[in-house]
Protein backbone atom coordinates (compact mmCIF):
# COMPACT_ATOMS: atom_id res chain seq x y z
CA UNK A 1 0.00 0.00 0.00
CA UNK A 2 1.54 3.34 -1.11
CA UNK A 3 2.32 5.87 2.44
CA UNK A 4 3.69 8.77 -0.13
CA UNK A 5 1.47 11.47 -0.85
CA UNK A 6 1.14 15.26 -1.33
CA UNK A 7 -1.83 16.47 -0.15
CA UNK A 8 -2.47 19.83 -1.92
CA UNK A 9 -4.29 23.26 -1.31
CA UNK A 10 -5.71 22.29 2.49
CA UNK A 11 -5.61 23.94 5.48
CA UNK A 12 -3.38 22.98 7.55
CA UNK A 13 -3.87 23.36 11.25
CA UNK A 14 -1.16 22.32 13.27
CA UNK A 15 -1.35 23.83 17.13
CA UNK A 16 1.78 22.21 18.09
CA UNK A 17 3.54 23.45 15.43
CA UNK A 18 1.48 26.90 15.87
CA UNK A 19 0.58 26.38 11.95
CA UNK A 20 -2.19 27.91 10.56
CA UNK A 21 -2.08 27.99 7.01
CA UNK A 22 -2.72 27.51 3.56
CA UNK A 23 -0.28 24.55 2.37
CA UNK A 24 0.83 21.12 0.86
CA UNK A 25 1.96 18.90 3.16
CA UNK A 26 3.82 16.26 1.87
CA UNK A 27 4.28 12.75 3.03
CA UNK A 28 7.34 9.96 2.23
CA UNK A 29 7.35 6.73 3.68
CA UNK A 30 4.90 7.21 6.31
CA UNK A 31 6.63 10.11 7.68
CA UNK A 32 5.50 13.96 7.65
CA UNK A 33 8.63 15.11 4.85
CA UNK A 34 10.56 18.81 6.10
CA UNK A 35 10.80 21.84 4.44
CA UNK A 36 13.89 20.98 2.94
CA UNK A 37 13.52 17.50 2.43
CA UNK A 38 13.31 16.39 -1.22
CA UNK A 39 10.30 14.77 -2.43
CA UNK A 40 9.70 12.68 -6.18
CA UNK A 41 7.84 14.64 -8.74
CA UNK A 42 5.66 12.00 -9.35
CA UNK A 43 4.02 11.79 -5.45
CA UNK A 44 0.33 10.96 -5.91
CA UNK A 45 -1.90 13.79 -5.03
CA UNK A 46 -4.46 14.52 -2.69
CA UNK A 47 -6.64 17.44 -3.14
CA UNK A 48 -7.64 18.65 0.15
CA UNK A 49 -9.39 22.09 -1.36
CA UNK A 50 -11.77 23.50 1.48
CA UNK A 51 -10.52 20.79 3.46
CA UNK A 52 -8.91 20.89 7.33
CA UNK A 53 -5.36 19.13 7.28
CA UNK A 54 -5.16 18.61 11.23
CA UNK A 55 -3.28 15.71 13.01
CA UNK A 56 -4.91 12.29 13.35
CA UNK A 57 -7.63 13.07 16.62
CA UNK A 58 -7.09 10.54 19.64
CA UNK A 59 -10.29 9.20 21.59
CA UNK A 60 -8.19 8.64 25.12
CA UNK A 61 -11.21 6.88 26.48
CA UNK A 62 -13.11 4.38 24.72
CA UNK A 63 -14.75 0.75 25.32
CA UNK A 64 -14.30 -1.73 22.91
CA UNK A 65 -14.98 -4.51 24.69
CA UNK A 66 -12.98 -7.11 23.89
CA UNK A 67 -11.88 -9.88 25.36
CA UNK A 68 -15.25 -10.79 26.85
CA UNK A 69 -17.63 -8.88 25.18
CA UNK A 70 -16.92 -9.06 21.19
CA UNK A 71 -21.41 -9.26 20.95
CA UNK A 72 -21.44 -5.42 21.74
CA UNK A 73 -18.21 -4.73 19.81
CA UNK A 74 -14.53 -5.70 19.41
CA UNK A 75 -11.50 -4.33 18.65
CA UNK A 76 -11.80 -4.57 14.67
CA UNK A 77 -15.40 -3.20 14.68
CA UNK A 78 -14.57 -0.59 17.44
CA UNK A 79 -11.36 0.70 15.70
CA UNK A 80 -13.29 0.79 12.03
CA UNK A 81 -16.11 3.11 14.28
CA UNK A 82 -12.87 5.07 14.94
CA UNK A 83 -11.22 6.06 12.17
CA UNK A 84 -14.43 6.42 10.25
CA UNK A 85 -15.11 9.69 12.62
CA UNK A 86 -11.53 10.75 11.92
CA UNK A 87 -9.37 8.74 14.86
CA UNK A 88 -6.01 7.76 14.34
CA UNK A 89 -5.11 6.19 17.63
CA UNK A 90 -7.70 5.27 20.24
CA UNK A 91 -6.88 4.32 24.44
CA UNK A 92 -8.78 1.42 25.78
CA UNK A 93 -10.34 1.38 28.77
CA UNK A 94 -9.74 -2.37 31.26
CA UNK A 95 -13.33 -3.20 32.00
CA UNK A 96 -13.27 -6.07 29.89
CA UNK A 97 -13.73 -9.80 30.57
CA UNK A 98 -10.86 -10.80 31.99
CA UNK A 99 -10.06 -7.21 33.19
CA UNK A 100 -6.77 -6.08 31.52
CA UNK A 101 -4.98 -6.15 34.91
CA UNK A 102 -2.25 -8.30 34.05
CA UNK A 103 0.73 -8.50 31.51
CA UNK A 104 -1.25 -11.30 30.08
CA UNK A 105 -4.17 -9.62 28.81
CA UNK A 106 -2.49 -6.86 27.99
CA UNK A 107 -0.50 -8.89 24.95
CA UNK A 108 -3.81 -10.35 24.13
CA UNK A 109 -5.47 -7.11 23.34
CA UNK A 110 -2.12 -5.81 21.25
CA UNK A 111 -2.12 -9.03 19.59
CA UNK A 112 -5.44 -8.21 18.60
CA UNK A 113 -5.32 -4.39 17.72
CA UNK A 114 -2.12 -5.69 15.48
CA UNK A 115 -4.88 -5.81 12.69
CA UNK A 116 -7.05 -2.70 13.47
CA UNK A 117 -6.80 -0.22 10.69
CA UNK A 118 -5.58 2.50 13.78
CA UNK A 119 -3.34 2.60 16.86
CA UNK A 120 -4.42 0.89 20.28
CA UNK A 121 -3.42 1.98 22.88
CA UNK A 122 -4.48 -0.06 26.05
CA UNK A 123 -5.42 1.50 29.51
CA UNK A 124 -4.43 -1.36 32.22
CA UNK A 125 -6.48 -1.58 35.11
CA UNK A 126 -5.49 0.47 38.88
CA UNK A 127 -6.24 -2.71 40.84
CA UNK A 128 -6.48 -6.17 40.12
CA UNK A 129 -10.09 -6.94 39.09
CA UNK A 130 -11.05 -3.35 39.31
CA UNK A 131 -12.04 -4.25 43.17
CA UNK A 132 -9.99 -1.82 44.46
CA UNK A 133 -8.43 -4.10 47.13
CA UNK A 134 -4.64 -4.90 45.46
CA UNK A 135 -2.38 -2.70 42.97
CA UNK A 136 -1.41 -4.61 39.71
CA UNK A 137 1.59 -5.14 38.03
CA UNK A 138 2.39 -1.41 36.46
CA UNK A 139 5.99 -2.10 35.44
CA UNK A 140 4.95 -5.39 33.54
CA UNK A 141 1.91 -3.91 31.89
CA UNK A 142 3.94 -0.77 31.02
CA UNK A 143 6.33 -3.25 28.95
CA UNK A 144 3.65 -4.75 27.64
CA UNK A 145 1.75 -1.99 25.99
CA UNK A 146 -0.07 0.40 28.70
CA UNK A 147 -0.29 3.99 28.33
CA UNK A 148 -1.86 4.61 31.63
CA UNK A 149 -4.56 2.67 34.40
CA UNK A 150 -7.79 3.53 35.62
CA UNK A 151 -10.71 1.55 37.14
CA UNK A 152 -13.02 3.16 35.20
CA UNK A 153 -16.68 2.24 35.76
CA UNK A 154 -15.62 1.73 38.86
CA UNK A 155 -13.92 4.47 41.95
CA UNK A 156 -11.66 3.64 43.52
CA UNK A 157 -12.95 3.66 47.33
CA UNK A 158 -9.65 3.33 48.98
CA UNK A 159 -8.35 6.71 49.32
CA UNK A 160 -4.74 5.02 50.89
CA UNK A 161 -4.40 2.35 47.48
CA UNK A 162 -5.29 6.08 45.25
CA UNK A 163 -3.05 7.72 46.61
CA UNK A 164 -0.41 4.23 46.58
CA UNK A 165 -1.42 3.93 42.98
CA UNK A 166 -0.42 7.69 42.13
CA UNK A 167 2.87 6.91 43.33
CA UNK A 168 3.52 3.99 41.73
CA UNK A 169 1.78 4.60 37.86
CA UNK A 170 4.12 7.84 38.59
CA UNK A 171 7.30 5.55 39.01
CA UNK A 172 6.76 4.12 35.08
CA UNK A 173 5.72 7.56 33.34
CA UNK A 174 1.91 6.37 33.59
CA UNK A 175 -1.00 8.60 34.13
CA UNK A 176 -3.98 7.82 36.49
CA UNK A 177 -7.18 7.79 35.15
CA UNK A 178 -9.90 8.66 37.48
CA UNK A 179 -13.41 7.47 37.51
CA UNK A 180 -14.65 10.15 39.85
CA UNK A 181 -17.71 8.84 41.77
CA UNK A 182 -18.81 9.24 45.38
CA UNK A 183 -20.25 5.45 44.87
CA UNK A 184 -22.42 6.13 48.55
CA UNK A 185 -24.25 8.72 46.61
CA UNK A 186 -24.21 7.85 43.16
CA UNK A 187 -27.62 5.10 43.51
CA UNK A 188 -29.29 7.35 41.23
CA UNK A 189 -30.45 6.63 37.38
CA UNK A 190 -30.32 10.43 36.00
CA UNK A 191 -29.11 13.75 37.13
CA UNK A 192 -30.99 14.62 40.63
CA UNK A 193 -32.92 17.79 39.54
CA UNK A 194 -36.24 18.79 38.78
CA UNK A 195 -36.36 16.93 35.73
CA UNK A 196 -35.70 13.78 37.82
CA UNK A 197 -38.94 14.52 39.60
CA UNK A 198 -40.91 15.28 37.13
CA UNK A 199 -39.84 12.02 35.41
CA UNK A 200 -40.11 10.11 38.68
CA UNK A 201 -36.50 8.55 38.97
CA UNK A 202 -34.25 8.67 41.17
CA UNK A 203 -31.11 11.08 41.27
CA UNK A 204 -27.27 11.34 41.12
CA UNK A 205 -25.99 14.84 42.54
CA UNK A 206 -23.59 16.38 41.30
CA UNK A 207 -21.93 16.24 44.62
CA UNK A 208 -21.27 12.66 43.79
CA UNK A 209 -18.55 13.91 41.13
CA UNK A 210 -17.31 16.61 43.03
CA UNK A 211 -16.19 14.85 45.91
CA UNK A 212 -13.97 12.44 44.52
CA UNK A 213 -12.79 15.33 41.81
CA UNK A 214 -11.64 16.80 44.93
CA UNK A 215 -9.67 14.09 46.74
CA UNK A 216 -7.99 13.00 43.55
CA UNK A 217 -6.75 16.47 43.51
CA UNK A 218 -6.03 16.95 46.85
CA UNK A 219 -4.07 13.39 46.56
CA UNK A 220 -1.99 14.49 43.09
CA UNK A 221 -1.14 17.79 45.54
CA UNK A 222 -0.04 15.87 48.66
CA UNK A 223 2.06 13.38 46.09
CA UNK A 224 3.12 15.60 43.68
CA UNK A 225 1.89 13.15 41.28
CA UNK A 226 -0.01 13.88 37.97
CA UNK A 227 -3.90 12.58 37.31
CA UNK A 228 -6.48 12.80 35.12
CA UNK A 229 -10.06 13.07 35.52
CA UNK A 230 -12.64 11.30 33.07
CA UNK A 231 -15.69 12.51 31.73
CA UNK A 232 -16.57 15.63 33.62
CA UNK A 233 -20.20 16.53 33.61
CA UNK A 234 -20.91 19.07 36.57
CA UNK A 235 -19.61 22.76 36.91
CA UNK A 236 -18.85 21.53 40.93
CA UNK A 237 -16.41 19.31 39.21
CA UNK A 238 -14.71 22.17 36.78
CA UNK A 239 -14.89 24.96 39.36
CA UNK A 240 -12.38 22.46 41.51
CA UNK A 241 -10.27 21.73 38.83
CA UNK A 242 -10.14 25.76 37.54
CA UNK A 243 -8.80 26.22 41.03
CA UNK A 244 -6.12 23.46 41.40
CA UNK A 245 -3.99 24.09 38.24
CA UNK A 246 -4.30 27.45 39.27
CA UNK A 247 -2.57 26.30 42.41
CA UNK A 248 0.11 24.14 40.24
CA UNK A 249 -1.91 21.20 40.98
CA UNK A 250 -0.96 18.26 38.27
CA UNK A 251 -4.32 17.69 37.12
CA UNK A 252 -5.89 17.61 33.56
CA UNK A 253 -9.38 16.32 32.91
CA UNK A 254 -11.57 15.70 29.68
CA UNK A 255 -15.06 16.02 28.68
CA UNK A 256 -17.26 14.08 26.44
CA UNK A 257 -19.38 15.53 23.67
CA UNK A 258 -22.66 14.58 24.99
CA UNK A 259 -22.25 16.36 28.12
CA UNK A 260 -21.45 19.71 26.39
CA UNK A 261 -24.70 18.59 23.94
CA UNK A 262 -27.47 17.28 25.94
CA UNK A 263 -28.92 17.98 29.14
CA UNK A 264 -30.79 15.75 31.54
CA UNK A 265 -34.17 16.92 29.54
CA UNK A 266 -32.71 14.20 26.61
CA UNK A 267 -34.10 12.09 29.48
CA UNK A 268 -37.65 13.05 28.61
CA UNK A 269 -39.22 10.51 26.85
CA UNK A 270 -37.33 7.64 29.02
CA UNK A 271 -35.05 7.01 26.14
CA UNK A 272 -32.14 4.52 27.30
CA UNK A 273 -29.93 6.01 25.17
CA UNK A 274 -29.81 9.43 27.43
CA UNK A 275 -28.56 6.94 30.06
CA UNK A 276 -25.44 7.09 31.27
CA UNK A 277 -22.69 7.71 33.85
CA UNK A 278 -22.42 10.37 34.95
CA UNK A 279 -26.09 11.57 34.26
CA UNK A 280 -26.60 13.81 31.77
CA UNK A 281 -26.48 17.36 34.06
CA UNK A 282 -28.50 20.63 33.96
CA UNK A 283 -28.28 23.58 31.40
CA UNK A 284 -26.01 25.49 33.83
CA UNK A 285 -23.50 22.44 33.99
CA UNK A 286 -23.54 22.34 29.81
CA UNK A 287 -22.83 25.69 29.92
CA UNK A 288 -19.92 25.60 32.78
CA UNK A 289 -18.73 22.18 30.33
CA UNK A 290 -18.63 24.83 27.45
CA UNK A 291 -16.94 27.70 29.05
CA UNK A 292 -14.34 25.19 30.76
CA UNK A 293 -13.59 23.56 27.18
CA UNK A 294 -13.03 27.42 25.65
CA UNK A 295 -10.91 28.51 28.90
CA UNK A 296 -8.30 25.37 29.28
CA UNK A 297 -9.76 23.97 32.65
CA UNK A 298 -10.94 21.28 30.30
CA UNK A 299 -8.26 19.57 28.37
CA UNK A 300 -9.86 17.03 26.05
CA UNK A 301 -12.73 15.85 24.08
CA UNK A 302 -13.08 12.22 24.76
CA UNK A 303 -16.05 9.92 23.72
CA UNK A 304 -16.33 7.62 27.04
CA UNK A 305 -17.09 5.06 23.75
CA UNK A 306 -19.52 2.29 25.48
CA UNK A 307 -21.53 -0.02 22.87
CA UNK A 308 -24.17 -1.86 24.39
CA UNK A 309 -26.66 -4.43 22.35
CA UNK A 310 -30.54 -4.40 22.57
CA UNK A 311 -30.16 -6.75 25.41
CA UNK A 312 -29.07 -4.17 27.60
CA UNK A 313 -30.36 -1.34 26.48
CA UNK A 314 -34.03 -2.21 24.88
CA UNK A 315 -35.82 -1.97 28.74
CA UNK A 316 -36.76 0.21 31.76
CA UNK A 317 -35.29 3.08 31.90
CA UNK A 318 -34.30 1.87 35.75
CA UNK A 319 -32.51 -1.23 34.58
CA UNK A 320 -30.85 -0.55 31.46
CA UNK A 321 -27.14 -0.53 31.28
CA UNK A 322 -24.81 3.33 31.13
CA UNK A 323 -23.65 4.26 27.71
CA UNK A 324 -23.53 5.21 24.61
CA UNK A 325 -21.24 4.87 21.33
CA UNK A 326 -19.67 8.37 20.22
CA UNK A 327 -16.63 7.80 17.81
CA UNK A 328 -18.76 8.23 14.79
CA UNK A 329 -20.32 11.37 16.16
CA UNK A 330 -17.89 13.31 18.44
CA UNK A 331 -16.35 15.49 15.84
CA UNK A 332 -19.52 16.95 14.38
CA UNK A 333 -20.74 17.63 17.90
CA UNK A 334 -17.32 19.48 18.48
CA UNK A 335 -17.35 21.23 15.32
CA UNK A 336 -20.55 22.94 16.24
CA UNK A 337 -18.46 24.33 19.30
CA UNK A 338 -16.56 26.21 16.33
CA UNK A 339 -19.89 27.22 14.57
CA UNK A 340 -21.10 28.56 17.99
CA UNK A 341 -17.84 30.03 18.27
CA UNK A 342 -17.22 28.47 22.07
CA UNK A 343 -13.79 27.42 20.43
CA UNK A 344 -11.97 28.06 17.53
CA UNK A 345 -10.36 25.78 14.99
CA UNK A 346 -7.07 25.60 16.91
CA UNK A 347 -8.69 24.43 20.01
CA UNK A 348 -10.84 21.57 18.34
CA UNK A 349 -7.47 20.14 17.59
CA UNK A 350 -5.43 20.36 20.86
CA UNK A 351 -8.87 19.11 22.28
CA UNK A 352 -9.26 16.27 19.99
CA UNK A 353 -5.53 15.93 19.35
CA UNK A 354 -3.05 17.50 20.44
CA UNK A 355 -3.55 16.87 24.38
CA UNK A 356 -4.41 13.62 24.28
CA UNK A 357 -1.16 12.86 22.60
CA UNK A 358 0.36 14.87 25.61
CA UNK A 359 -1.17 13.57 28.67
CA UNK A 360 -0.36 9.85 27.52
CA UNK A 361 3.08 10.48 26.18
CA UNK A 362 2.21 8.88 22.42
CA UNK A 363 4.41 9.99 19.49
CA UNK A 364 1.32 11.71 17.98
CA UNK A 365 -0.96 15.20 17.98
CA UNK A 366 1.85 16.69 15.70
CA UNK A 367 2.81 17.31 12.02
CA UNK A 368 5.41 18.28 12.51
CA UNK A 369 8.74 17.25 10.34
CA UNK A 370 9.17 13.37 11.43
CA UNK A 371 6.48 12.41 12.96
CA UNK A 372 4.05 9.61 11.81
CA UNK A 373 2.08 10.52 9.14
CA UNK A 374 -1.22 10.09 11.01
CA UNK A 375 -3.39 12.84 9.75
CA UNK A 376 -7.52 13.45 9.57
CA UNK A 377 -8.41 15.61 6.15
CA UNK A 378 -11.87 17.29 7.64
CA UNK A 379 -14.73 18.99 5.66
CA UNK A 380 -16.36 21.48 8.08
CA UNK A 381 -19.94 22.09 5.97
CA UNK A 382 -20.49 18.64 5.19
CA UNK A 383 -23.77 17.75 6.54
CA UNK A 384 -25.36 14.17 6.66
CA UNK A 385 -28.09 12.75 8.31
CA UNK A 386 -26.84 9.66 10.92
CA UNK A 387 -29.11 7.44 10.18
CA UNK A 388 -28.65 3.31 11.48
CA UNK A 389 -26.93 2.01 8.30
CA UNK A 390 -24.38 4.56 8.44
CA UNK A 391 -22.82 3.70 11.73
CA UNK A 392 -19.74 1.16 12.02
CA UNK A 393 -19.90 0.09 15.06
CA UNK A 394 -21.78 -2.83 16.10
CA UNK A 395 -24.01 -1.47 18.69
CA UNK A 396 -26.96 1.20 17.75
CA UNK A 397 -26.73 2.78 21.49
CA UNK A 398 -26.81 6.36 20.40
CA UNK A 399 -29.59 9.57 21.34
CA UNK A 400 -27.86 10.98 17.59
CA UNK A 401 -29.72 8.87 15.04
CA UNK A 402 -31.86 10.25 12.73
CA UNK A 403 -30.44 14.16 12.98
CA UNK A 404 -28.92 16.52 11.10
CA UNK A 405 -24.82 17.01 11.42
CA UNK A 406 -22.17 19.34 9.82
CA UNK A 407 -19.23 18.58 9.82
CA UNK A 408 -16.98 15.34 9.05
CA UNK A 409 -13.70 13.15 8.79
CA UNK A 410 -13.60 12.58 4.92
CA UNK A 411 -9.91 10.66 4.90
CA UNK A 412 -7.93 9.70 7.49
CA UNK A 413 -4.45 8.41 7.27
CA UNK A 414 -2.51 6.36 9.34
CA UNK A 415 1.14 6.01 9.34
CA UNK A 416 0.56 7.60 5.63
CA UNK A 417 -1.93 4.91 4.45
CA UNK A 418 -5.61 5.53 3.78
CA UNK A 419 -7.99 3.66 6.18
CA UNK A 420 -10.88 5.80 5.42
CA UNK A 421 -11.42 7.93 2.48
CA UNK A 422 -15.44 9.41 1.19
CA UNK A 423 -13.68 11.59 -1.53
CA UNK A 424 -14.00 8.81 -4.30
Amino acid sequence: MNSSWRIKNGRIIDPANRIDRMDDLVVIDGRIAGPDQPAPADLPEIDAQGLWVVPGLIDMHVHLREPGEEYKEDILSGTRAAVAGGFTGVACMPNTKPVNDSATVTVTIMARAAHAPIRVYPVGAISLGSEGKQLCEYGEMRGAGIVAVSDDGRPVRDSQLMRRALEYASDFGLVVISHSEEATLSTGVMNEGPVATRLGLKGIPAAAEAIMVYREIALAEFTGTRVHIAHVSTAMAIDLIRAAKARGVRVTAETAPHYFTLTDEAVVGYDTNTKMNPPLRSAADREAIRTALADGTLDVIATDHAPHSVLEKELEFDAAANGIIGLETALPLTLALVRDRVIDEARLVELLAVNPATILGLEAGTLGAGAQADITLIDPDHQFVYTADQVVSKSRNTPFLGQTLQGRAVLTMVGGLVRHNLLG
